[in-house]
């Protein structure tokens, strides 16, 4: 029995020290290696004043931003997590029915079934900072006249600032929301 013991509790020390140490520290130098800014905070300040994190969603509501996906969370990354709710719970029907009914209000040139749905659902981490240059484009009238910029300066902007899909292979276009309105206050200096 004792023999079993001494085996057991080296097995422990040894599955302790591969999972909390070395596996930890294999994650940890692969975000700062491979990971964008190095596994650190990100933060877009293209004046030289440090304006936001863009890795992070932020709430935008504002009619002369761009908004950016809902979050179930709030936007709070100690708290990351979706809503869990399914496609058919009344609840969150209803939810999205009252975000359609905000964004045409802010938006009436638009059409119900042309809101794109990312606009109006959150995402699985409730922290996405990014949209399509669908939702994006969407939103230009909007903040145009809100703004007195002309179309045609917003849609360039939103097109110098669209990211291609990582390595062109993983994933689709998308826009960095934060980035987006930065970039948009600077059009109006």
């Amino acid at each position: 029995m004792k023999a079993n013991f001494f085996k057991s509790m080296r097995l422990t020390i040894a599955t302790v020290a591969v999972f909390s140490g070395l596996y930890t520290l294999a994650i940890l130098g692969a975000a700062k290696f491979l990971g964008p800014a190095g596994g650190k905070v990100q933060l877009y300040d293209p004046s030289g004043t440090n304006t936001g994190a863009v890795l992070l969603g932020q709430a935008f509501s504002k009619p002369e931003y761009f908004w950016g996906r809902p979050s179930a969370v709030n936007y709070d990354a100690s708290g990351s997590a979706g809503s869990n709710k399914g496609p058919t719970n009344p609840e969150y029907l209803e939810l999205v029915s009252q975000r359609i009914d905000t964004f045409l209000a802010y938006n009436p040139g638009v059409e119900r079934k042309s809101v794109p749905s990312e606009l109006v659902t959150a995402s699985g981490s409730g922290l996405d900072p990014d949209i399509s240059p669908t939702s994006a484009l969407i939103q230009v009238p909007r903040i145009s006249a809100v703004r007195g910029i002309p179309e045609e300066a917003i849609r360039g902007l939103i097109i110098k600032l669209t990211e291609p899909p990582l390595l062109g292979l993983f994933g689709t276009e998308q826009v960095n929301v934060t980035k987006l309105n930065i970039e948009l206050d600077g059009l109006q200096k």
